[in-house]
């Protein structure tokens, strides 16, 4: 697809990135699968590249290039290490809160940090108690002169053990207007981390708990308004969350038609390389296919969120149709190389587990599809996408050095 929806500078960001992952991170993976530990130091050198500000404009210090290069970047990452991937993902969430809702205060000491790499940052929102449901959770924050105080917990936040500076959603009223965002300092008396907890898969990158007892929070960390935490925790999902992770998705599809056909070109069968077993060849064929569709739905809602276009239903689509066909190609992958694949020092049996990680952040398959039947039925709530277009959309100057 390059020259369609890329560019010569999109495809030499994308050759940066692959040498990068195939020389400093592909070499720590044994290590990162046997110790299933958070991988801070290489988390760090790859926020050192400069690749979290890939969203953030040129005058705090990003690249300002946009969603499709942000999407390359997780792409090619994913490719090698999910988890690393998942690890540029998350951050770009803590990224979307301050690029959509931060005060130019707040833009000028929060951005050019984490565009340098001085600074990871995280979003969390989801809850033990109330799960996907946003409007169910029980984390406060209660003014107390110009400081709030935070009571509570968060689960499953992208770069918990890793991150700086967390955008922290809780309640500071009821409904759906008593939400509210706030960025808490990692370092903050009162705060801490659970402990962390191996998964099933991305191992090295990290998605625990954050713990909120008493910690007291200047009123000036408030990211927008008070009343402002829902649009923070939907905007961010939809308009980062769901084509990062398709990003993510796409970069272990890769993975995994590229590591199939390498065995079945190196195995043979009946003195033949094995892809001559005709259902093989029928199996690598499917794999190319999904992963062909798939590329095309995501660079597709990418490049229309980078003009500025309504496109909610393309980044729900495109979430949906990464992560199943992945997961399609996934099982095909394990079946072509059948016991071979079971055991953990061959890299198929890594990218189904990773896979699967992907499935439920920011909405499961079956909300995205509920969400489409809405779409069809004329039953939407309008679009974040067209809401913030004038957040996204990429100037002109931007698009000119995209051209080059």
């Amino acid at each position: 697809m390059s020259g369609y929806f890329t560019t010569k500078r999109h495809d030499r960001l994308r050759q940066e990135v692959r040498v990068f992952a195939e020389e400093e991170v592909r070499p720590l993976i044994p290590q990162m699968e046997a110790a299933k530990a958070v991988e801070y130091e290489l988390s760090r050198r790859i926020a050192r590249q400069g690749w979290i500000g890939v969203t953030i404009a040129r005058k705090y210090g990003g690249m300002g290039m946009g969603h499709l290069a942000k999407t390359i970047i997780i792409e090619e990452l994913s490719r090698v290490s999910g988890a690393m991937g998942a690890m540029v993902q998350a951050s770009q969430l803590g990224v979307a809160k301050i690029v959509h809702f931060g005060s130019e205060a707040q833009k000028w000491q929060w951005l050019p940090r984490i565009a340098s790499g001085d600074c990871l940052p995280t979003i969390a929102v989801t809850e033990t108690g109330s799960g996907g449901h946003v409007l169910g959770m029980a984390a406060t924050a209660v003014r107390d002169g110009d400081d709030y105080i935070l009571n509570g917990s968060k689960v499953f936040v992208g770069n918990s053990h890793v991150g700086d500076l967390h955008g922290v959603v809780v309640r500071t009223g009821p409904g759906s207007k008593g939400l509210s965002a706030f960025l808490v300092e990692s370092d903050r008396p009162g705060f801490s981390l659970g402990e962390h907890k191996p998964a099933m898969g991305l191992h090295g990158f990290s998605f625990g708990e954050l713990i909120f007892d008493n910690c007291r929070v200047p009123a000036a960390n408030l990211l927008g308004r008070e009343g402002d935490g829902l649009p923070v925790a939907y905007s961010s999902s939809v308009l980062y969350g769901r084509p990062n992770l398709t990003a993510v998705s796409l970069g272990i599809h890769q993975a995994l038609v590229e590591e199939t056909a390498t065995f079945v070109s190196e195995r043979h069968r009946y003195g033949k390389p094995l892809y001559d077993v005709g259902p093989v060849k029928l199996k690598i064929g499917k794999m190319q296919s999904r992963l062909m569709t798939a590329r095309l739905a995501a660079y597709h809602a990418a490049h229309l969120l980078d003009e500025g276009e309504p496109c909610d239903a393309e980044l729900m689509n495109a979430k949906l149709i990464n992560v199943e066909l992945a997961l399609d190609s996934a099982r095909a992958a394990m079946e072509v190389h059948a016991a071979s694949g079971l055991f953990t020092d061959t890299p198929v049996e890594r990218y189904l587990r990773d896979a699967h990680h992907i499935f439920a952040p920011a909405g499961t398959s079956d909300v995205q599809l509920l969400r489409l039947g809405e779409v069809a039925l004329g039953l939407d709530k309008g679009q974040w996408s067209q809401r913030l277009s004038d957040l996204v959309r990429l100037d002109d100057s931007v698009k000119a050095g995209l051209t080059f």
